[in-house]
């Protein structure tokens, strides 16, 4: 996204005003909440593609935003912001799924490059997210008898050996499974083994 979505949210207004100004500058678009549970009740966090986040905070403190947005499943990292004392809860935090956590005060160039680690990271996820369904969505494509040969090679079974489990000769077991990585668009018995760990088909 050319200008993400940046959520900070603290209860210190110095400390909001002072990192929305900052991230303004480095060309963030940026939303200022005064609670975790203003920024919940905003409607905005599906929108948001990072959250800035103080520990503790009264109402839902960081953690439990952290843990809201995952129940919500909400693909929305959270870097959190600590004081010195709040380390251990900021640790707790990053247990909980934040994404990283920055002790106070905050250092300009620690806190963009941790947002820039978030996005690419949310970027990663949300790539695999799609691929993993366009593959499902080709899978569903296969007929019933190359979804059975699909599963067998990602087993590890030969083609002689598939032949046999299934009263086929080999030459029909070879097409079937040219058929089957066509419409998979794969290229070995290795990208077969893969994408069938990626669906579910056999145990990683």
């Amino acid at each position: 996204m050319a200008h993400p979505r940046i959520a900070v949210v603290d209860d210190q207004e110095a400390v909001r005003t002072a990192l929305g100004d900052m991230l303004g500058v480095y060309g963030y678009k940026v939303d200022l909440y005064d609670s975790a549970d203003a920024f919940l009740a905003s409607g905005q966090a599906e929108d948001t593609a990072c959250v800035i986040a103080d520990v503790r905070m009264p109402g839902t403190d960081g953690i439990g935003l952290v843990r809201e947005l995952g129940q919500r499943g909400v693909d929305s990292p959270v870097v959190l912001i600590s004081g010195h004392a709040d380390v251990p809860m900021a640790v707790a935090g990053l247990k909980a799924g934040a994404q990283d956590f920055i002790e106070k005060p905050v250092d300009d160039v620690r806190l963009v490059a941790a947002i820039n680690r978030s996005l690419a990271a949310r970027f990663e996820r949300q790539a695999g997210k799609q691929a993993n369904k366009e593959a499902e969505t080709r899978f569903e494509r296969l007929t019933p008898r190359e979804m059975e040969v699909f599963d067998l090679v990602a087993e590890g079974m030969t083609s002689q050996a598939i032949a046999t489990r299934l009263g086929i000769s080999s030459r029909t077991v070879e097409s079937y499974r040219a058929q089957l990585m066509e419409k998979l668009q794969l290229d070995s018995v290795a990208a077969i083994v893969r994408l069938a760990v990626r669906l579910g088909r056999v145990s990683a």
